[in-house]
């Protein structure tokens, strides 16, 4: 069902939406973190993908550099937040905001 709900969002241009990493919500020790304590995670995974942006001068697309299933860092603040009809919630990104992927 998730797929279904994502795959009737295709991003645009050089749009990336992400579904950000759960956080932690117990300790190493097992001691439960109450919602104010849980730290928001930078981090997440690519879940679809727009075309790319367009050259200015000569109107041709610049591929992304991420595809889907690629693990990346994300800014602290930003994104716009896209909830679908699964429940979950997804950020969407310009490609320039992403900080880095990762293996």
């Amino acid at each position: 069902m998730a797929a279904q709900a994502i795959k009737k969002i295709m991003p645009m241009l050089d749009r990336i939406l992400v579904q950000r990493a759960e956080s932690l919500t117990t300790t190493k020790g097992g001691i439960v973190l109450p919602e104010k304590s849980q730290a928001k995670m930078m981090q997440g995974t690519v879940v679809a993908v727009g075309p790319g942006a367009r050259n200015n001068q000569t109107g041709a697309h610049i591929a992304p550099s991420v595809k889907e299933g690629d693990r990346v860092l994300l800014p602290e603040y930003g994104g716009t937040k896209v909830e679908l009809e699964d429940k979950k919630e997804y950020l969407l990104f310009r490609e320039s905001d992403i900080l880095a992927k990762y293996e």
